[in-house]
């Protein structure tokens, strides 16, 4: 396997200033670092994450106030950047806990809940939303997530109401006695989450599900059934989801299963409000340096499958991401730049919505998982290099702040990237605050009324 080496100066120019000289294969090099790609990315997020907006600067009479000195600030992202925070509240100690939600919430907005039947109801009747009853590894109560969300202003998504896989065994074989039961599930979770939880994976993995599961049928049949017995529990406010594997992020159309059986069930009418494509460049370390230098994952064929799946006018979300710690001093160094590049193309995708990486930390993995120290932070929750680079791209690089002083029409004109702003107007003295959202397809022209 032929690599290049990255000297200081080309790591800097990609966002690794400060780290050791990173080893990448040269064909990963030649695609990811290609100019016509990184043209199409950042043209890609400049035209699908800005957007632009007139400020009209008036006193309580409505007439122009020119001169006017504006300072506008960015607070929040509409794009969803995530997390699953399956170990909330069960590190070892107080400290160590709200280390990882102040950790987690510096770079996060959105946070996947495990809703996992067997971690929900091991027996059966036996609730575990509330608090107080066993602790469960990776498997907290529902409602603990719920303060969480509320504290650092997160957008919530449960994860999965259906899935083939990490069911009690108690669950019974007869597929209309297991249905009703599904039913029972499914309004439990509403009733109890619908106000606080926005997202919700109805399904997961169908295309993966084996023949042994009752409800299983070559057509998976069953998923179509569960998205039109959520649909009724959930109102406009909520977006359910269907979320399936890592390969579907690389198969065209006419190859691409996994779009076949999103067409399939939108032409039934069924309702789809987001699609999910996990993207794990797989748990063990050794196994990502052959993907990178077998050119999988190549970005440019990346974009194309997920323009194809815009198509279906429904929002992407990237649901799982691992990507792996090689070992080696240079290690740290590739997992970042891999990251930094994966999250740059997604963020350029047009029908992007949001991207959740899968685990926090390189010792709150799913079993064999914890191999690939693919954590964003390591074992003592110290920041790695690849989460000091989603810091720099999501705190600094992608969040807009301008200062600027009203023309004579009492108009500034501003382009940011979408989200939520604080906007401060002074003039002769006075100071006036007022919010600001910048969003996609929202207002063109907005007002700012001096007290």
């Amino acid at each position: 396997m032929k690599f290049v080496t990255f000297s200081m100066a080309a790591l800097a120019s990609v966002g690794c200033i400060g780290m050791a000289q990173a080893e990448l294969p040269e064909a990963y090099c030649k695609a990811w670092h290609d100019p016509a790609l990184m043209k199409r990315i950042d043209a890609g997020i400049e035209r699908n994450r800005k957007g632009d907006v007139t400020l009209r600067v008036v006193d309580a009479a409505g007439r122009p106030v020119p001169g006017a000195a504006v300072s506008i600030r960015q607070k929040t992202h509409d794009f969803l950047f995530g997390c699953n925070a399956f170990v909330l509240g069960q590190l070892e100690t107080p400290g160590l806990n709200r280390q990882y939600e102040e950790t987690f919430a510096r770079i996060c907005n959105f946070a996947t809940v495990p809703v996992y039947w067997k971690g929900t109801e091991p027996e059966r009747d036996v609730l575990r939303y509330q608090e107080g009853g066993e602790e469960i590894w990776r498997r907290p109560p529902v409602d603990r997530f719920i303060p969480f969300g509320k504290k650092y202003g997160l957008t919530l998504k449960a994860h999965p109401m259906l899935w083939h896989e990490h069911n009690p065994d108690w669950l019974p074989k007869d597929p209309e006695a297991l249905k009703a039961l599904y039913r029972k599930r499914f309004k439990e979770l509403a009733g109890r989450y619908a106000k606080d939880i926005a997202i919700w994976e109805v399904t997961n993995e169908s295309t993966g599900c084996h023949k042994t599961y009752p409800l299983y049928s070559e057509d998976r049949a069953y998923v179509a059934w569960a998205l039109r017995e959520a649909a009724p529990l959930f109102d406009g406010s909520h977006r359910l989801m269907i979320n399936d594997f890592t390969q579907f992020n690389e198969r065209l159309p006419a190859e691409n299963a996994y779009y076949k059986q999103l067409k399939g069930l939108l032409d039934q009418g069924l309702r789809i409000d987001g699609i999910g494509l996990q993207f794990h460049i797989w748990f063990e370390p050794q196994l990502m340096a052959r993907h990178l230098a077998a050119e999988r994952y190549l970005p440019n064929r990346l974009l194309d499958v997920y323009e194809a799946f815009a198509a279906f006018n429904r929002p992407l979300y990237i649901t799982e991401i691992t990507v792996p710690t090689p070992p080696g001093e240079d290690g740290e160094a590739i997992q970042a730049e891999v990251v930094k590049n994966l999250y740059r193309l997604w963020f350029s995708a047009p029908a992007m919505a949001g991207v959740t990486y899968w685990n926090l930390g390189d010792s709150m993995a799913h079993d064999k998982e914890n191999t690939a120290a693919a954590g964003l932070i390591d074992k003592g929750l110290k920041p790695k290099a690849s989460y000091r680079a989603l810091d720099e791209l999501i705190n600094r690089v992608w969040r807009s702040h301008a200062e600027g002083t009203a023309d004579a029409a009492g108009v500034l004109k501003f382009r940011g990237f979408y989200g939520a702003y604080d906007v401060t107007v002074t003039r002769d003295g006075v100071t006036t605050a007022r919010p600001l959202h910048l969003s996609k397809g929202g207002a063109a022209e907005q007002r700012i009324v001096l007290n």
